[in-house]
């Protein structure tokens, strides 16, 4: 039987030898990328998500605690002590190249050309560059270029 992360059975993953679906079963849907996205940027507490993203309370809830099963987002105290917060884990903040390509995916394929839209900037107040994979020798990576060595 399958196994997730922490070696526990688990008989729901899409393909259990591929790292692409075993990442889309656990952050796949739109809010789940959501969330982490919006944590990425401080968002802290349930009404913060919940604002920021428009997402129903139901939806939300249930997206924080398969977050929070699966290690990518921790439930803390409030400064406050009344409430909780949401923080990313290190597997979460594992997660932001997959958001900046996700974004610079979008920026150059889900615009119009000319179409105002956000822009992430570094902390001098940069555009944050183009990520692109190259191999050990600094040659550029693409589809055409790699393969998938499947699992024995």
């Amino acid at each position: 039987m399958p196994r997730d992360a922490t070696g526990a059975s688990n008989p729901d993953w899409t393909d259990p030898d591929c790292p692409v679906a075993r990442t889309l079963d656990l952050v796949g849907d739109r809010w789940s990328l959501l969330i982490v996205r919006d944590a990425m940027d401080g968002a802290r507490s349930f009404t913060e998500f919940q604002r920021r993203t428009g997402i129903a309370r139901n939806v939300l809830t249930d997206r924080l605690r398969k977050l929070t099963a699966h290690g990518l987002v921790a439930q803390r105290t409030a400064p406050s002590g009344r409430r909780q917060q949401y923080v990313l884990t290190d597997a979460g903040r594992d997660l932001f190249p997959v958001i900046v390509a996700l974004r610079q995916w979008g920026e150059r394929n889900a615009f119009a050309p000319g179409e105002t839209h956000s822009v992430l900037v570094d902390r001098h107040g940069n555009p944050v560059p183009a990520i692109a994979p190259t191999s050990a020798d600094g040659t550029a990576l693409d589809a055409d270029t790699t393969h998938v060595r499947k699992a024995p």
